[in-house]
């Protein structure tokens, strides 16, 4: 089959590899109708999959949805035809945490992500092998589009997250900081918890006009400290949101809460020297959360969310290029290439 393959930093090749097989009775193959790029993809993009794995040529990838082609002698809830949801982690499916879709806490430690290396390819590819299928998948429920799941499967699911980590109580002042597809979708999330003002911030102002059509008061990152603490009246923000993992973003977030404030970080930062203001966060008393999301854990609050039109996170999708344009589409993104948000592939 062909599929989009890590071969060094910035060298993303549409490649021929082998078809996935069923290795366990409890696996899944699911042949990928849509799968789509996330900015996490990116540290792989740049050279991060040495970190995963001794060697190069592995399938990456962890965002799509399917239709179930073949199942093990195990599976129980999944018949071939089926369309699903492909989240990007997956777990044993039979501890207590994976259970309730915590797979990344695996209590048996079998958490795995699609795409970091050759242990469990990913899902940019023609099909995917599934662990533990019945319960590291989800059927795609009427009412949600296969866009709309895609979106389901990762980056919504993680704008969740995160807003739900910062603890968003009515009328809080919200501040986003990194306005890609999660940050974007992370405005309307926060608005459903009951954010009052909400801040968004980023040097882009393409993504900014978005950030301010979606009701937020946008600003560029020189700056966004002045203006909330003017608006604020130097109180600060209640709650602030990290969408990019960089050192000087996740200083600045904990620059502008306020005493006795969340700050949530979902942006990737694997940073060992990252210099923690230790004293200022004592000082203030600031609650500090930095995760990635169990997307099958979301499901149960988003699908209703998404079927009743309150959350549109497919509206963020603005690229679609076939898998063969993987390569391309790596580039765009990299870019940051104007008009460029989510990019969908097709195989």
């Amino acid at each position: 089959m062909k599929a989009l393959c890590y071969h060094g930093p910035y060298d993303v090749r549409y490649d021929s590899v082998d078809d996935p097989t069923l290795r366990d009775r409890q696996d899944v193959l699911v042949k990928v109708s849509a799968c789509s790029i996330c900015g996490s993809d990116l540290h792989i993009y740049h050279g991060a999959g040495a970190a995963f794995t001794e060697g190069v040529g592995f399938c990456i990838g962890h965002e799509a949805v399917g239709e179930v082609v073949e199942t093990g002698s195990g599976v129980n809830t999944l018949r071939p035809g089926d369309r699903v949801m492909i989240p990007g982690a997956v777990g044993c499916g039979s501890c207590s945490n994976c259970l309730r879709g915590n797979v990344r806490n695996c209590q048996k430690g079998q958490q795995q992500v699609f795409g970091l290396g050759p242990a469990l390819p990913g899902s940019q590819a023609e099909a995917v092998r599934v662990p533990f299928g019945d319960f590291n998948l989800g059927l795609i429920p009427d009412g949600v589009s296969t866009d709309q799941a895609l979106m389901l499967t990762d980056a919504q699911a993680t704008a969740w997250f995160g807003c739900r980590n910062a603890e968003i109580a009515a009328g809080d002042v919200f501040v986003i900081i990194g306005l890609g597809p999660i940050g974007l979708m992370a405005i309307d999330t926060a608005k459903i918890m009951g954010a009052g003002r909400i801040f968004a911030i980023d040097p882009i102002k393409e993504r900014r006009d978005i950030a301010a059509r979606l009701g937020a008061d946008p600003m560029p990152p020189e700056e966004a400290i002045e203006h909330v603490r003017s608006e604020t009246k130097g109180r600060m923000a209640d709650k602030v949101l990290e969408a990019v993992g960089a050192d000087a973003t996740i200083s600045m977030a904990l620059e502008m809460v306020r005493r006795e404030g969340v700050v949530s970080v979902i942006g990737v930062n694997k940073n060992p020297a990252f210099p923690f203001p230790m004293g200022m966060a004592l000082s203030k008393g600031v609650t500090f959360r930095i995760g990635t999301t169990s997307p099958p854990e979301t499901w149960r609050e988003l699908v209703p969310l998404v079927q009743q039109g309150r959350l549109r996170p497919e509206q963020f999708i603005t690229t679609r290029l076939a898998l063969s344009e993987g390569a391309e589409a790596y580039r765009q993104l990299d870019a940051r290439s104007p008009g460029v948000l989510k990019t969908v592939i097709t195989p």
